[in-house]
């Protein structure tokens, strides 16, 4: 039997594909999923009723598990035992500004093979030498007892995540979406190959949301009897409201409350205008961030760690964590172009008004 599963966000574009999906095939042949990050808002769960409801279906809720990963991570650093530290190291150069050759034990030169433009070639190894204090390269054990009294599944995806890695994802390792949305995804649609079904996955991706999915294919095979498809490549946001419109089908409500996307509140992407609707309309999302920063800092080795860190290039992480912790970032967030100074209209959200880049207000 073939089957088309619909990944289901909550968002505009997941309804839209999830309305094509039930309007083609047999309710009885649409799985819809929906992967619960536990970085949601709460109105994101009450709109997934609101479809299960009103369109007759079920949404099969995945959760991804971090319990074995966190008690392997106990494990790890309740044996470690490595000692030293580690140094930066430079050439070292003679008077002639010539780097020195590295000598073994006996005064000869080491040298080593590397292929440089498609050809092998033997090399000097140029001497080195220690460049500063260097950094410890263990766990202290104050930071073990500070770490092993955290580091406990508590239920929530996004936070066991973060607790396991002991950090939180950023912009060049944004492995939230691989580990709390693709991998259960991936693996609840291979339980229904292993079951003898072909599955279809519904995916609601358009070309025009970022230079990323520009070239994204309408129709591929990604494995054995499991096939990708994603009807709304070539369809503009404003195609997708007028589609969920005609149907009958409302708006998840947080687009008409400041949110340009669903999914993450907040999203490491956050930006600026986002970030300032979200301290305003709701502030509790801003203290549970607040509270996961010093539970995920804690889980770490250097004992400090952010949600909204962009690149900070200071050295000192007790630097970084004053100066992008959630309340520093909502601060940062009410300021104009540079962060310099404060906007005059950011306290002038109503948190009660309608506000859509949408234009869904009126």
């Amino acid at each position: 039997m073939i089957l088309h599963v619909v990944s289901v966000s909550g968002g505009k574009d997941s309804t839209a594909t999830l309305l094509l999906a039930l309007s083609r095939f047999r309710r009885d042949r649409v799985v819809p999923i929906f992967c619960d990050t536990g970085n949601e808002h709460e109105a994101v769960y009450e709109y997934l009723a609101y479809l299960e409801q009103a369109l007759d279906i079920q949404i099969h809720r995945l959760r991804a598990s971090f319990d074995d990963e966190i008690a392997a991570k106990r494990m790890f650093i309740a044996r470690d035992r490595r000692v030293g530290r580690q140094y930066p190291r430079a050439v070292v150069l003679d008077s002639a500004g010539n780097p020195v050759p590295k000598r073994d034990s006996r005064g000869n030169i080491v040298t080593r093979t590397v292929v440089r433009r498609g050809q092998t070639v033997v090399e000097v190894v140029p001497k080195t030498r220690k460049v500063g204090g260097g950094r410890k390269v263990r766990w202290t054990n104050t930071a073990k007892r500070r770490a092993l009294e955290i580091l406990h599944p508590t239920g929530n995806p996004y936070l066991d995540l973060c607790l396991w890695k002991g950090r939180f994802p950023s912009r060049k390792a944004q492995f939230c979406t691989e580990e709390l949305k693709t991998k259960p995804a991936v693996l609840f649609q291979l339980g229904l190959v292993d079951q003898g079904h072909t599955v279809v996955s519904w995916q609601g991706v358009r070309r025009d949301e970022s230079p990323a999915r520009a070239n994204a294919l309408k129709f591929e095979c990604i494995g054995p009897r499991m096939f990708a498809f994603r009807p709304l490549v070539e369809w503009s946001a404003a195609q997708v409201f007028d589609h969920c419109a005609q149907a009958g089908i409302q708006p998840n409500p947080l687009y008409l409350q400041g949110c340009s996307r669903v999914g993450c509140m907040p999203c490491i992407n956050v930006g600026k205008d986002e970030l300032r609707q979200i301290s305003a309309r709701w502030p509790e999302h801003v203290e549970r961030i607040a509270q996961w920063e010093l539970l995920v800092g804690q889980a770490c080795k250097r004992g400090f760690s952010t949600m909204l860190s962009d690149g900070h290039e200071a050295a000192d992480r007790r630097e970084i964590f004053a100066d992008l912790n959630i309340y520093a970032r909502v601060e940062w967030a009410k300021t104009s172009r540079g962060g310099k100074q404060y906007d005059l209209l950011a306290d002038l959200i109503e948190p009660t008004a309608c506000a859509s880049s949408y234009g869904l207000c009126g």
